[in-house]
């Protein structure tokens, strides 16, 4: 336990809900951790953590196939719980997932014992963590959703125009293996998509760049 995470513990949204005794029992049972870009926080085949408070960074939650395939079911930034980990903890709701940082990350950690006692002791506090859960079931299902019912132009514009909207610009730093990796899709069909939107004035794709040109119609070809 360190001063650091103890001040930290207080960020946590269910922080409010406990008694002082609780509140005790969490600043004694969180620790901050540390990742570098593309390490693996957790595999489906790890320990189980209990609950995770993003500091800074970010976290790619995806699953992957037996052919090493991967897809990302969603992704967690500075601010976000998590608690798909802890399926030693919510037993009925389980999400055999990878996660991996994004980036250069610091996580606050509370650990599966503990949360397991505070679910089964504070009823605002299992239902807080069910209904994140449900959330976080419910982006991975909107992700897969995606993926069997819409074409891939219409996934990769979505993207885009989402990227677009976050940064706050047309001009997108990124490598179509990036891309790829965001879309569930090979880096030869994103390359292919978008080398089919150039053709058609959409994008302007660079080195380690895509331009977005038409907002219009990639947004009318998103639907």
């Amino acid at each position: 336990m360190s001063n650091e995470a103890v001040d930290a513990a207080g960020k946590i949204a269910i922080y409010d809900m406990l008694s002082e005794e609780e509140k005790e029992l969490v600043k004694t049972n969180v620790v901050i951790r540390s990742y570098t870009k593309d390490e693996i926080i957790h595999s489906c085949t790890g320990d189980c953590l209990g609950l995770i408070y993003v500091l800074s960074g970010g976290i790619r939650v995806g699953i992957i196939s037996k052919e090493g395939r991967q897809i990302t079911l969603y992704k967690l930034t500075a601010g976000d719980t998590c608690v798909v980990s802890a399926a030693c903890v919510l037993h009925e709701i389980r999400l055999d997932s990878s996660m991996t940082a994004t980036a250069d990350s610091r996580l606050l950690i509370l650990n599966s014992k503990t949360l397991s006692k505070l679910v089964a002791d504070n009823i605002r506090v299992r239902s807080y963590s069910y209904e994140i859960a449900t959330k976080r079931f419910s982006d991975a299902l909107f992700v897969l959703q995606e993926m069997i019912l819409e074409s891939f132009d219409v996934r990769l514009a979505r993207y885009l125009l989402a990227c677009s909207q976050r940064e706050g610009r047309s001009e997108l730093h990124m490598t179509q293996e990036e891309a790829a990796l965001e879309v569930n899709s090979a880096r030869e069909v994103v390359a292919r998509m978008l080398r089919q939107f150039a053709l058609d004035g959409l994008v302007e794709v660079k080195r380690g760049l895509i331009i977005l040109k038409d907002i219009e119609g990639l947004k009318d070809l998103a639907g």
